[in-house]
């Protein structure tokens, strides 16, 4: 029988259907209600038996959660442990080590790579050290190769310096030429899945179908308005959420905001792309201008609830229309 999750910090409790959507809100707005450190954002969640994810901070990037302000998770296998992201730093992927330490003696042997920002892949070159085996599709470590060095300045000018001493790109050295595949490690299968470019190109999602949990990247995002960036795809991005709504998977790990279910994802992000995609579309074809798009989609009340609205709400309209006209 499906279960849905409430996901609290060291613990999982079942609740009937219909139930997490509103049971989590109130634990989600006071454990969010501040930039957590990087001390705190490092305290594993447990989502099965044998699945934990790193719940990142939901501000932008600061020296107090040194750049963790996404999600990654580990899988506890009978062979050893599997990284799904591997974080903001080298010194970031020393401190994650550390934290799945305390959960399982088993070592760390592979590092599944879902996306090419720089806080969910540049601690590769630690755990690449290490041994662990650097896993990713072609089109994304294509996409961290073309990235790595802007990245790494970028980041440093938000975190400081030193905090990304060590930090080097690193992209899986023998990528996978394919759109879908399929990584088996001590019983657990991991299925690497591109279902299309969002937030950067090359973002994939894996779906562990034993678990019933799929780790999303960036192609979804919950607590938080999600960001369309000049390269970013909204259209495919949309195509891969709905690619997600087929697998109809238990329990979701977004690629910013607490785990959840379908009903959330559904509402904090599918609801939006699908709005955004469709309004802009109708916009552009009854010849409106894009100050008059804009404009005319400005007042979301509905998405209001989402942190930092009112610094990305508009800019996703304008890069949208953009990116819907220029390829039409």
């Amino acid at each position: 029988m499906t279960l849905n999750v409430l996901l609290r910090q060291g613990q999982v409790a079942f609740l009937a259907l219909g139930l997490i959507g509103f049971g989590m809100a109130a634990v989600q707005a006071e454990e969010a209600s501040l930039d957590r450190p990087i001390e705190k954002v490092l305290e594993p969640i447990q989502l099965t038996d044998r699945v934990h994810y790193f719940y990142g901070s939901l501000e932008n990037r600061t020296p107090t959660n040194l750049g963790f302000t996404n999600n990654t998770g580990f899988v506890v296998t009978d062979e050893g442990v599997v990284l799904i992201d591997s974080g903001p730093s080298y010194q970031v992927a020393q401190r994650m080590e550390k934290a799945i330490a305390g959960v399982t003696d088993k070592p760390i042997t592979h590092v599944i790579s879902v996306g090419s920002q720089d806080h969910r892949w540049l601690g590769n070159g630690y755990f690449h050290e290490q041994g662990a085996e650097l896993v990713a599709l072609q089109r994304t470590a294509s996409t961290q190769a073309d990235r790595g060095e802007g990245q790494i300045a970028s980041l440093a000018n938000s975190v400081g310096e030193e905090a990304m001493e060590g930090t080097q790109p690193v992209p899986a050295p023998n990528p996978i030429d394919a759109d879908e595949y399929t990584l088996t490690v001590g019983g657990v299968d991991f299925e690497l899945i591109y279902a299309g470019d969002a937030h950067f190109p090359g973002d994939i999602m894996v779906h562990l179908p034993g678990e019933d949990v799929v780790f999303t990247g960036d192609i979804v995002y919950t607590e938080r308005m999600l960001g369309i960036h000049p390269f970013s795809n909204p259209v495919e991005k949309l195509e891969a959420f709905r690619h997600l709504e087929s697998i109809d998977p238990d329990i979701v790990v977004p690629g910013h905001g607490r785990a959840t279910d379908m009903a959330e994802a559904r509402q904090d992000t599918g609801d939006y792309l699908e709005l955004l995609v469709r309004e802009v579309t109708a916009g552009i074809e009854d010849w409106e201008s894009l100050g008059e798009v804009v404009d005319r989609l400005a007042d979301l009340e509905q998405f209001k609830h989402l942190r930092h609205y009112d610094d990305w709400h508009r800019p996703n309209v304008n890069r949208t229309y953009l990116f819907i006209e220029g390829n039409m």
